[in-house]
């Protein structure tokens, strides 16, 4: 619908007197002293102030153009590419910012893209959902902090949130949507108590309760997780084609720390021989779903949920990352050097395979054994007693 002009019209403007102007609806018509009409736009496009001198009438130039600039600023706008003078930048939305991440990211083949789908979609943009990604403070990121605790969330979650928010300014840099981060992100201390793992005995029961449960899949989920320490979808997006029986290894193409080869057992081996030996002609997946949209279950969390019940486990203590942190404690626990454990984890550092070092372990009294036996050469001699 075309906008209706009562001010800037023909008449006014043949009417008004040098040094005076007209506006209306963003268009400023000013009558310059040597008698030329000049138009110049003033606007807020996207939270971005545009002042741009149009042309004047003696050069050719009409409101209508005016009108059609202003119009083309608004578009340009909405497809992301405002042009505006040098040194000057879009003021992209902050949930407009993490939508076009995460496309991006899809075709630069990042990492962890769907967690970090999930945590923008669910808590990020509806807390930030007014904000613009360049104004963001430091005030605004300690009270979202709060906001999550008050919510139950844990600080190692809200961690991975902020986490998410620092990769967004640093891409944000890269493709030059902003020059700077906008704030400092200041991640909260997490717990780094005891982690939750299962013993023999306990892997066993929820092994045997896991065959018998109405899921297909949960068995060689859990089997795997156990065998491997891999994580969730690393292990729901295995390739029949990425298992090595031979050399006793699985393929990664996408690991949270980038591609890798993960060491198997032996038993895991023998195991998805089987697999591969009944795998359909055409098969891709190891865990196929023909509903899903990449070919493979993405979600396991209502039957692994269900076995830990059935076992007699809290499934608020005994969740999917259990599997991966019994594998790795075990593999500490057997004696396993840490560099090596790093190697089969694929964890990023190696203070983050130290958490797994419990202090009261067996394999801690297994060492100090140790340290006993090559102290052997001499036995103390008893301290004397006051008299």
């Amino acid at each position: 619908m075309p906008i209706k002009f009562t001010k800037i019209t023909r008449a006014n403007m043949r009417a008004l007197l040098s040094g005076n102007s007209l506006s209306e609806h963003g268009i400023i018509y000013e009558r310059l002293a040597n008698g030329d009409g000049r138009f110049v736009v003033n606007v807020m496009v996207d939270g971005v102030r545009i002042h741009r001198v149009v042309g004047k009438e003696s050069e050719g130039v009409t409101r209508i153009q005016a009108e059609e600039l202003i119009a083309k600023f608004r578009t340009d706008s909405r497809e992301g590419r405002l042009k505006l003078p040098k040194g000057r930048k879009v003021s992209i939305s902050f949930s407009d910012a993490s939508t076009q991440y995460i496309e991006k990211l899809k075709l630069e083949d990042g990492k962890d893209i769907l967690r970090k789908k999930r945590r923008f979609d669910l808590y990020l943009n509806p807390y930030f959902s007014k904000n613009t990604l360049a104004n963001l403070t430091v005030s605004e990121m300690e009270q979202y902090k709060k906001h999550r605790q008050t919510q139950g969330a844990k600080n190692s979650t809200i961690n991975r949130e902020l986490a998410a928010v620092s990769h967004l300014f640093n891409k944000a840099i890269d493709w030059k949507w902003i020059d700077h981060a906008p704030c400092k992100i200041k991640r909260l201390k997490e717990d780094n108590a005891r982690i939750t793992y299962l013993t023999k005995e306990q892997i066993q029961r929820l092994l045997e309760v896991a065959r018998s449960d109405q899921s297909i899949h949960i068995y060689p989920f859990i089997v795997v997780g156990v065998h491997t320490s891999m994580r969730r979808m690393e292990i729901l997006s295995i390739r029949l084609s990425d298992i090595d029986i031979d050399k006793r290894c699985i393929y990664i193409p996408k690991a949270k720390a980038g591609a890798r080869v993960q060491p198997i057992t032996q038993t895991l081996a023998d195991f998805l021989k089987g697999y591969l030996q009944a795998a359909r002609p055409g098969q891709v997946y190891l865990f196929e779903s023909k509903k899903a949209v990449d070919g493979h279950l993405v979600n396991i969390e209502k039957a692994f949920r269900r076995v830990v019940e059935n076992a007699g486990f809290d499934p608020k203590e005994v969740v999917r990352h259990t599997l991966r942190h019994t594998a790795i404690t075990h593999l500490v626990q057997a004696g396993v050097d840490l560099p090596t454990v790093q190697r089969i984890s694929g964890h990023k550092t190696l203070q983050m395979v130290v958490r797994y070092s419990h202090q009261n372990g067996e394999h801690i009294q297994a060492a100090m054994d140790k340290l006993e036996d090559r102290y052997q050469l001499f036995t103390p001699k008893k301290i004397p007693e006051h008299v």
